[in-house]
C-alpha cells in the first residue's frame, strides 16, 4: 500500500511539473509562447520580448533571424505585428516603420541591420487601456494558406454588402465607407454622375465589422490550420497617398481574445492607387493565414 502510495504521489507530481512547463494554449491555431520566447514563423526565429506601456503606446522588443539559412522567409516589409486582448478595435502595425509617428520616446526602432536579422523596438497604438493587452501577434499579409479564399467586390459609395456566413464562418459587412481624391478632396455620393471625377488616384477608408460565433471560428480555424485575415485591395507601399491608409493599412487579422464567445471585430482598412480601381472596383477578401502569438502570463 505504501509503494501505491508512493507510486501515485510521483505521477502527480510529474503531471503537475510538465502541466507548469506547458507552452500557453494556441487561440484559433496560432503558434502560441510566452513574451520573451521564440517563435518559428514566417522563415523566421522571432523573439518578442519586454512589453512595457508609454506615452499611451505599447512597446516590444524584436529580434529575428531566419529559422533555417536559404529557406524561404518573409520580406520584413511584409510583416505585420498587432495587439492581442479584449480591445474595442484591432492595432497592428507595420514590422518597419512601425515608430515613425512615435517622436516624443527615445527608441530605437526595429529595423534590418543586416539581411538575416530584425532587431529593435516596435511601437503599437495609441492604446491608453493597458489592462486589455494581453499579447503580441504576428503575421504576414502575403502567407496564404491554400484554397481558403473569399473575396467580395467593395464598391463606391455602397461599400461591401453583408457576406454569407457559409462562406468562412464570418460575416463581414460595411459599417462606414469613405472616398478621396489623391489630393484629399472628399467625394460624395453625387460624384457618380460626374464623369471627371474619376480620374488620377484616390483613396477609400472602409469600416468593416467581422462577426461570428467564437466555437465555430475555432474549429474551422483548427481545420484551416490558422485564423482568417482580412484584405483590401488594391493597396501601395507606405507612404501611400494618405496618412491615414498607412495608419489603417489593407489588412488585418482576425484574432479576438480567447476568452469571447464570440467574434466581434471593427477594423478600418484603405484601398488605394488609380482612382477607379481604388473606388469602384476594390475588393475585400477573407484569406487563412498563419500566425504567431506571444502572451503575457
Amino acid at each position: 500500500m505504501r509503494a501505491l502510495i508512493a507510486m501515485v504521489a510521483a505521477i502527480v507530481m510529474v503531471a503537475s511539473a510538465c502541466s507548469g512547463d506547458a507552452s500557453p494554449a494556441a487561440p484559433y491555431s496560432t503558434q502560441s509562447a510566452a513574451l520573451g520566447q521564440s517563435l518559428s514563423i514566417l522563415g523566421w526565429n522571432i523573439s518578442v520580448s519586454n512589453l512595457r506601456f508609454d506615452a499611451d503606446y505599447v512597446l516590444v522588443d524584436v529580434d529575428a533571424r531566419p529559422s533555417k539559412e536559404g529557406a524561404p522567409r518573409a520580406e520584413p516589409g511584409n510583416i505585420r505585428f498587432g495587439l492581442y486582448g479584449a480591445l474595442a478595435h484591432p492595432i497592428e502595425a507595420n514590422a518597419l516603420g512601425g515608430c515613425k509617428d512615435v517622436t516624443s520616446l527615445a527608441v530605437q526602432p526595429l529595423s534590418t541591420p543586416t539581411a538575416d536579422r530584425m532587431s529593435g523596438t516596435l511601437c503599437l497604438g495609441p492604446q491608453r487601456d493597458q489592462s486589455q493587452v494581453r499579447g503580441v501577434y504576428v503575421y504576414s499579409p502575403r502567407e496564404r494558406i491554400p484554397d481558403t479564399v473569399a473575396a467580395y467586390p467593395a464598391a463606391f459609395p455602397v461599400g461591401l454588402l453583408p457576406t454569407n456566413e457559409n462562406d468562412t464562418g464570418l460575416v463581414l459587412k460595411t459599417t462606414s465607407i469613405d472616398a478621396f481624391r489623391a489630393d484629399g478632396a472628399q467625394l460624395d455620393p453625387s460624384a457618380m454622375g460626374d464623369p471627371t471625377a474619376f480620374s488620377g488616384n484616390g483613396y477609400m477608408l472602409l469600416g468593416l465589422e467581422i462577426a461570428g460565433l467564437a466555437a465555430r471560428y475555432r474549429d474551422d480555424s483548427a481545420r484551416r490550420g490558422g485564423p482568417m485575415m482580412v484584405l483590401a485591395a488594391p493597396t501601395l507601399p507606405p507612404p501611400g497617398l494618405s496618412h491615414a491608409c498607412d495608419v489603417y493599412g489593407a489588412s488585418v487579422l482576425v484574432l479576438p481574445d480567447a476568452s469571447r464567445d464570440a467574434v466581434q471585430v471593427r477594423a478600418s482598412l484603405c484601398t488605394q492607387g488609380d482612382i477607379n480601381a481604388a473606388l469602384l472596383y476594390a475588393t475585400v477578401s477573407m484569406v487563412g493565414t498563419h500566425a504567431g502569438l506571444w502572451t503575457t502570463k
